[in-house]
């Protein structure tokens, strides 16, 4: 099993020129919330020429189809009429797992996220500057999901936003 590796993950993204929105859990770690995810979930554009950079990025991430049978993953050609025939892709990388959710629980996907996401610089390198999906909406998704371990995380997602909120107002 790889050494998860959010970092080096978003910058393999972000040297590919992919358009996503950081979602999940570690959009709720970069706004602020102490939550502890062993996975990075993004939600790319559609945009086919942005399937075709997020394809040759998995490549270099070598990423792999992460199934319940599979934890260290099945090979997988993918290009971009593969990526764009799910909706979420479980994959395992070299540096951990990256969940592609191509259209959240309670959103629009990405022309939705991107509206309320703010470009984040991640772990102070000022050369990696990824948008983030705000903490609003990662709160509507898990809300959605209706998953347990979502539930869970609601009430320190929320006094988080209640917190940021009292900051900036």
């Amino acid at each position: 099993m790889a050494e998860f590796d959010p970092v080096a993950m978003l910058r393999v993204l972000a040297s590919h020129r992919v358009d996503f929105v950081v979602v999940g859990g570690v959009a709720a770690r970069l706004r602020g919330a102490p939550l502890v995810t062993q996975d990075v979930d993004v939600t790319p554009s559609r945009r086919a020429d942005n399937l075709s950079r997020l394809a040759d990025a998995l490549e270099v991430l070598e990423a792999r189809l992460r199934t319940a049978t599979e934890p260290d993953g099945v090979a997988m050609p993918f290009d971009p009429s593969l990526l764009a025939s799910a909706a979420v892709w479980t994959l395992v990388t070299k540096f951990g797992d990256l969940d592609l959710v191509m259209d959240p629980a309670g959103t629009g996907g990405y022309a939705d996220l991107i509206r309320g996401a703010d470009e984040l610089t991640v772990a102070r390198s000022p050369d990696l500057v990824v948008e983030v999906a705000s903490l609003a909406d990662v709160i509507r998704s898990k809300e959605a999901t209706g998953r347990e371990k979502d539930r869970a995380a609601l009430p320190l997602l929320r006094r988080t936003l209640e917190v940021s909120a009292g900051a900036t107002g």
